[in-house]
């Protein structure tokens, strides 16, 4: 056990996640935290060397696939908008970067990225988001991630969670990496890149 309480790889974790899960439903992800076969889906093509960011990290069930590709805590850099979330993710993940606030606000708490980031890994609700939300998120987003880089997410409903025309508006296209079918519910994992020029 921990100074403050938390776990780091038991029941600290899930007792945080189930505690955010009910005070605060909507700002979390996933109905229970994200199985291993779904993080090996959001981190594919992760590897040693890349530089990564996490949003909406909860607690770490992805970032446990993406440091298992190779990729160190000093090249990963771990965002949530719940203070308990954060805390959990310090004591697991001490050699990261960890920022408390909101993914939104991405270029604000990570300007010193602009450019440098090879993949943003998702983990937050999107399907809740509103179009204009998903806008914001994905315009900040790719202010860090290099010309190559990357935004992967999950979803539960079976379409891109992001519609054609904010992706069009964003210069964007959309790819689905796989399906997480042993995860619980099955999840669809999407890859967000620049478009090819026309």
């Amino acid at each position: 056990m921990t100074s403050n309480g938390f776990q780091p790889n038991g029941n600290g974790q899930l007792g945080g996640f189930f505690r955010s899960l009910v005070s605060d439903p909507r700002s979390v992800g996933a109905v229970v935290p994200s199985s291993a076969s779904l993080g090996r889906l959001m981190a594919r093509g992760c590897e040693a060397g890349a530089r990564v960011v996490e949003v909406g990290a909860g607690t770490g069930a992805l970032t446990r696939a993406i440091l298992d590709t190779g990729v160190s805590e000093g090249d990963l850099c771990l965002v949530d908008s719940d203070e308990r979330f954060v805390e959990i993710l310090k004591e697991s993940f001490p050699g990261a970067r960890t920022v408390h606030g909101d993914a939104l606000s991405l270029g604000e708490h990570l300007e010193d990225l602009t450019g440098q980031v090879d993949y943003i890994i998702s983990g937050l609700p999107l399907l809740l988001f509103s179009e204009a939300r998903k806008r914001r998120l994905l315009t900040a987003a790719f202010r860090l991630l290099g010309e190559d880089g990357a935004f992967h997410q999950f979803t539960y409903g079976g379409v891109c969670p992001v519609g054609r025309r904010t992706l069009d508006s964003l210069g964007l296209k959309a790819s689905r990496l796989g399906v997480a079918a042993l995860n619980m519910p099955p999840a669809f994992v999407y890859r967000f890149r620049h478009a090819e020029p026309q």
